[in-house]
């Protein structure tokens, strides 16, 4: 299994997961996890599936068959409200553009998921604040379309970290930064499983971001194998 033992405890355990579209098999019987303070890098060429298995993850696609347990609850088995809810309550999410808006503050954009949710105003913009800080984010008036490309991206993944989810996913996280920028984002990324104890998951196709996790792997054929990063110690 190469994806190492699954495990219904854990952030994330997929089993014998398939998915395809327009009859061509994107992904076979694929069995991964990803334990808590644990980092895991997926690469492979774009087309390959890297994205459709994160969506896969969120539940915002269903597999043709197979199983997907996040902090053990069986994804495919929640609809509506309830799909939402654990989503928001135990994943954190970082797009490679960030998604944020840009008339908002850092701290606004940050504090947002938990406003949405009803949560308590004060608290939220509480721990927004420190997080940025944490982030090495500006948390003053700038609005957020103020901020340098690496600084919008920690804000990104202070906004994903808002609810202390037990699995974080980020899909191509630096491939719109420079070269600085995505080492500074990617130093930020890896270190949070080892802080907060989540398990995080990273696809990408850039092997310096790739090779910082604790395990690589490639997604090849629609399966995941292990991968040897070129120039990697």
């Amino acid at each position: 299994m190469w994806g190492g033992a699954v495990s219904a405890e854990g952030p994330l355990g997929i089993s014998g997961l398939d998915y395809e579209i327009g009859g061509r098999r994107l992904l076979s019987a694929m069995d991964l996890s990803v334990g808590a303070g644990e980092s895991v890098a997926v690469i492979g060429p774009s087309g390959s599936g890297k994205s459709t298995l994160l969506n896969l993850v969120l539940g915002l696609i269903k597999p043709l068959s197979g199983q997907i347990l996040v902090s053990g609850q069986d994804m495919s088995a929640l609809r509506g409200s309830k799909l939402t809810r654990w989503r928001q309550q135990h994943i954190g999410m970082v797009f490679q553009f960030g998604e944020l808006l840009p008339e908002l503050t850092p701290v606004e954009n940050v504090a947002l998921p938990a406003l949405l949710a009803k949560g308590d105003r004060g608290e939220a913009f509480k721990r927004a604040e420190e997080l940025l800080l944490s982030l090495g984010v500006p948390v003053g008036t700038t609005a957020t379309a103020d901020l340098s490309g690496g600084e919008r991206q920690r804000t990104a993944v202070a906004r994903a970290l808002m609810s202390h989810p037990c699995l974080l996913l980020a899909d191509e996280p630096t491939g719109a930064l420079d070269e600085q920028a995505r080492d500074q984002v990617a130093d930020v990324l890896f270190n949070v499983p080892g802080q907060d104890g989540c398990g995080l998951l990273v696809v990408t196709h850039d092997a310096s971001v790739a090779e910082r996790a604790d395990r690589v792997l490639e997604l090849s054929q629609g399966k995941l194998v292990d991968a040897t990063i070129r120039g990697a110690a």
